[in-house]
C-alpha cells in the first residue's frame, strides 16, 4: 500500500498508475484519504467479493424468514424449468 497527496500524483501520474498495478495507491487531500487508486483487475476481484458477500446475505436473509418452505421441485414447475 503506497500513500501520496493528490499534487504528487498528478505530478506523477503515469508512475502511480503502474505503482496500482501492484498494490494499492491511497491518494490524500489536506493530510486525509480522498481516494485510492488500483488495477483494473484488483477492482473486478473487490467487486465480486463484494457481490458475492451481497448473495450470501442475501440467502441467510431468505433462510431465516419464517413460513412454510416451498420444495424445490415445486420451485422449478413453477419456473418453467422442467
Amino acid at each position: 500500500m503506497a500513500t501520496m497527496k493528490i499534487s504528487a500524483a498528478r505530478e506523477n501520474l503515469p508512475e502511480v498508475v503502474e505503482l496500482a498495478r501492484t498494490e494499492a495507491v491511497f491518494l490524500e487531500r489536506y493530510g486525509r484519504p480522498a481516494a485510492v487508486l488500483v488495477s483494473p483487475e484488483r477492482y473486478a476481484q473487490l467487486t465480486a467479493a463484494l457481490e458475492e458477500a451481497e448473495d450470501v446475505a442475501a440467502f441467510d436473509a431468505a433462510m431465516a424468514e419464517e413460513g412454510p418452505s416451498i420444495p424445490w421441485d415445486q420451485v422449478k414447475a413453477d419456473l418453467g424449468w422442467e
